[in-house]
């Protein structure tokens, strides 16, 4: 049997308990960097089962200077590759989900058993995403969106591809942290209003490479903080900062 581990025993509370009080100072608001908590040989599973861009699993999002990406769209989870099956899972398994509440800070977590926008993500060359605030509400369950968590899967990325997470300030006048998605790391961070995010820069990466990952998001049965609301409502994700290859620019 695969060992989703990186090492026996490193269980996510154990992770939990020594990374919460970096998350919750982190800037420009609570987030986390976990790299090599997987096993190789889980995520090389995943990555030999992982759908080519011309697959049927895949919606295509194509607005230009937006989303430009594949997102899956499994019907069933008949659909679900076995490793990758396996590895939601876990991610939304209750000794995993206990680890993220103590990390975040966050009680009752909720996993997504639909994985409504969740699932394997892949932005092939020229692909993007504007920065954004996340939408804030699950139609279906009916709670409300808290955490996001990506797993990247990308072998040898290069930076020079673009592709990096970007986190920006709340008043979206500065790019305050950019991660590279490099293979086997995790990132965590909570959802709201205020959370910008994204990865505006057009890929840059050459034709048969892409960026890859497995994105899961989490809610809770109770609204959010009324600091973490900027307007009343449900409300999709809402397009903050694009990028034309050259320069940043502001939605109007």
């Amino acid at each position: 049997m695969i060992q989703y581990y990186q090492k026996l025993g490193q269980d996510f509370q154990n992770v939990a308990v020594l990374n919460k009080e970096e998350y919750s100072r982190n800037k420009p608001f609570p987030h986390i960097v976990i790299d090599n908590y997987f096993s190789e040989e889980v995520l090389d599973s995943i990555l030999e089962e992982f759908p080519g861009p011309e697959s049927s699993v895949w919606h295509s999002s194509n607005q230009e200077s937006v989303q430009i990406k594949l997102r899956s769209n499994w019907i069933d989870n008949a659909q679900i590759p076995i490793h990758t099956y396996q590895m939601i899972n876990f991610l939304n398994s209750g000794d995993f989900l206990r680890g993220l509440s103590e990390l975040t800070g966050i009680e009752g977590l909720i996993a997504d058993p639909y994985l409504t926008g969740g699932g394997l993500n892949c932005i092939l060359p020229g692909g993007q995403l504007a920065v954004h605030a996340d939408g804030n509400w699950h139609d279906l369950m009916r709670v409300h969106r808290r955490v996001n968590l990506i797993l990247f899967l990308n072998k040898n990325w290069k930076a020079e591809w673009n592709g990096q997470l970007e986190f920006w300030d709340v008043k979206l006048e500065n790019c305050e942290k950019k991660v590279e998605p490099i293979f086997n790391r995790i990132v965590v961070f909570t959802t709201h209003d205020y959370t910008f995010h994204g990865h505006p820069a057009p890929l840059l990466c050459p034709k048969g490479e892409s960026r890859k990952s497995l994105i899961m998001y989490y809610y809770t049965s109770y609204p959010r903080p009324q600091d973490q609301i900027s307007s009343s409502g449900v409300h999709r994700a809402e397009w903050k900062i694009t990028h034309d290859g050259s320069e940043y620019k502001s939605f109007q």
